[in-house]
């Protein structure tokens, strides 16, 4: 494990320009948010690593450190005992020095702007989706003048190479079609379809293609970015990263994953099936390669079992074919593009979908939080969709999160409550999600973060 002892880095692209108060008010950040940023900056440095054990990267890298330094002209970091592979020539890789930047931008820079500059609203919202925004254009990812094709990819970091070959083929018939790509920015699915794309981007001699990171600060600490990210974004929580994902797709495609791609799922099937967007196009294909079309046969049936037929209207299921996912990724955003300019919506940014505000708030997966879900069939299917997906996100945290690992290790499983009926889907699904291998890098040896109870039936 080789190391740089120190190195020293000024930014590129990203707070390149800073008045002396702004210097003042980074350097003034809260303790715990640096420590934050020192965690996502080691996930930077870490970028093209395939590890995703965040507790073991974290005692490799224990003496790394950042400093951020004031200077009159602006700032620059000095890094210490960092990961020599972010070095060529002991020079720091010029995209690896953006995205450190970036994570400054977005986690210390942002915040102050949010807690201390009181220039977002947090309270509503339509205050809520513009913070959101207004955090993207910041980071050049909302670009006004900027021909709609992005197309948001989702799927599992930890798929086996049939897997990844599949979302790669998918993304280099993307590429050839002069489409953009959107990810959660880390390595599997996330990574095949931008490097596909770049392939696909370079034989149509397309020499801007967009390869969108989009992630939040405690997914990226432990899923260090793919090398081909050349436009990253760190939002402020999952809730956030969710909803900027919605407001910039054209088109969204999932490949197959585990319990997070699960949750992106519910997430976007709680807001496609919400009353207010039953006009609104958000194209969604499910896409697998042939042979694995056993996590989406799972999936659909949960889905039919819980949320109900109705909900299937929403997405298309393709085995194998990656030229028609593509085709229809295509098909799919020109039907986004007519109806945008007929209904005066902005091409870069979707405002006029309804994101219920508790689909907004973060949702804290705490043991207590995660035994107050309401997992009850007789809610609105839109709103069953959203309470499942923070079950799904609290099991994520369990599984592979710093926070949650160590929460259930002191505390035991989540405890999940909920109808006997649709506990017993939920028992089914994520039993069937361990045995295809799908709820961490090693299911030989996963023990459950969580635990299913059933409530008493009310007379």
């Amino acid at each position: 494990m080789n190391k740089i002892a120190k190195a020293t880095v000024r930014p590129t692209r990203s707070l390149d320009l800073l008045s002396h108060r702004e210097i003042n008010g980074l350097m003034e950040s809260d303790v715990d948010v640096f420590n934050i940023f020192r965690d996502c900056a080691l996930a930077v440095l870490n970028t093209g690593s395939e590890r995703d054990d965040v507790a073991e990267i974290m005692d490799d890298y224990a003496d790394f450190e950042v400093r951020v330094v004031s200077e009159s002209r602006g700032i620059k970091l000095e890094v210490y005992n960092a990961p020599a592979s972010a070095f060529v020539d002991g020079k720091m890789i010029r995209g690896i020095q953006e995205h450190l930047f970036a994570a400054l931008r977005d986690i210390v820079y942002t915040e102050h702007k949010i807690n201390r500059g009181s220039r977002f609203d947090l309270e509503t919202g339509a205050g809520l989706t513009d913070a959101v925004f207004r955090i993207l254009r910041n980071a050049g990812i909302v670009q006004a003048n900027r021909y709609p094709n992005l197309v948001v990819c989702w799927g599992g970091h930890s798929i086996d190479r049939l897997e990844y070959d599949y979302s790669k083929e998918v993304g280099y018939q993307m590429g050839l079609r002069g489409l953009d790509v959107a990810t959660g920015c880390g390595i599997g699915a996330m990574k095949g379809p931008m490097k596909g794309a770049l392939i696909g981007h370079a034989k149509q001699q397309i020499r801007d293609g967009r390869y969108v990171g989009i992630t939040e600060p405690g997914i990226i600490a432990s899923e260090s970015p793919n090398p081909t990210v050349n436009e990253l974004v760190i939002l402020p929580d999952i809730e956030k990263r969710l909803e900027a994902f919605v407001r910039l797709a054209h088109c969204i495609i999932v490949f197959p994953g585990g319990a997070g791609t699960a949750e992106e799922i519910l997430y976007l099937l709680g807001i496609l099936m919400h009353p207010d967007n039953q006009k609104i196009p958000i194209p969604l294909i499910f896409a697998a390669p042939e042979g694995r079309e056993e996590y989406f046969q799972t999936l659909d049936g949960f889905i039919r079992k819980t949320l109900g037929e109705e909900a299937t209207k929403y997405y298309q299921i393709v085995i194998g074919e990656p030229e028609r996912v593509a085709l229809m990724a295509k098909l799919g955003v020109e039907t986004v593009i007519r109806y945008r300019r007929g209904t005066q919506e902005s091409y870069a940014y979707n405002w006029n979908t309804v994101v219920p505000e508790e689909m907004q708030r973060p949702f804290h997966p705490s043991h207590e939080n995660m035994a107050s879900l309401q997992l009850d069939p007789k809610l609105p299917t839109h709103e069953l969709a959203a309470q499942l997906r923070r079950a799904f996100s609290g099991i994520v945290a369990g599984n592979v999160k710093a926070f949650g690992i160590k929460q259930v290790q002191e505390k035991g499983p989540y405890l999940l409550h909920g109808d006997a009926q649709l506990m017993g889907q939920l028992d089914r699904l994520l039993k069937e999600f361990v045995q295809q291998g799908r709820m961490k890098l090693r299911d030989e040896d996963y023990v459950p973060c969580f635990k299913l109870v059933t409530d008493p039936v009310k007379s």
